[in-house]
């Protein structure tokens, strides 16, 4: 049987960010098969402190998170580290972390799996499948920098929360939407939240999604 696409598992950890995530889960979940989603203990508390929402394991919802009941998204504990998505025989196409915290990123970069959002993470590079992570730190330090450094040369996708402004934000929900949509590129799910370059003074085009996935090949995950 070969890969099932749309099976993606999506981290929140413990960066400033978290609208970036909720948009990402919220985009994601309309167009995705199923949405597998780890979100850390430091992350609560972020949510939290930047959306207000009291969110703990026994109650976490599509409809907290982004208000609407969406039955094709699962949620794990990070604790739970013999969780579905913690082994490579699970039909899942990639990773994303988003936001993606400079501890988080430590770990995966030298391969400790402390909790599930590692573990998972090392499962996505160990079976050749598209990881991607959003970092959100500023500024960065060289171990930081070495930290991405290192996983780029192993195939990861580095998409750090830098939105651009070229398509004239009217609102900062555009300029959320601008950094979702790299986000999605890079999973290979192209949808048009807002104009790209060289559209940007036209009227803004009608969504479209086109599902573009591939399993990296050997040469590929290995930078």
């Amino acid at each position: 049987m070969g890969t099932v696409h749309g099976r993606w598992v999506i981290a929140l950890t413990g960066a400033s960010g978290m609208r970036y995530a909720l948009r990402l889960l919220d985009v994601a979940s309309q167009h995705l098969a199923e949405l597998h989603v780890i979100i850390s203990e430091a992350a609560l508390r972020v949510l939290r402190e930047e959306e207000n929402l009291k969110i703990s394991y026994s109650n976490v919802s599509t409809e907290l998170l982004f208000g609407r009941e969406a039955r094709n998204v699962f949620f794990y504990n990070p604790r739970d580290i013999g969780a579905k998505v913690a082994s490579g025989s699970a039909l899942l196409d990639g990773m994303v972390v988003v936001p993606c915290s400079m501890g988080t990123l430590a770990a995966i970069a030298n391969g400790m799996s402390e909790n599930l959002v590692h573990r998972a993470a090392d499962v996505t590079m160990k079976e050749g499948r598209r990881l991607v992570i959003v970092p959100r730190e500023t500024p960065l330090s060289a171990i930081h920098l070495e930290n991405m450094l290192k996983l780029t040369r192993f195939g990861v996708r580095v998409v750090p929360a830098m939105p651009g402004f070229y398509h004239r934000p009217r609102n900062l929900e555009e300029v959320i939407d601008m950094m979702v949509m790299k986000i999605l590129d890079q999973m290979g799910v192209h949808i048009d939240l807002v104009s790209r370059w060289k559209e940007a003074q036209q009227d803004p085009a009608p969504q479209r999604v086109v599902l573009g996935f591939k399993k990296f090949s050997d040469e590929e995950s290995k930078g």
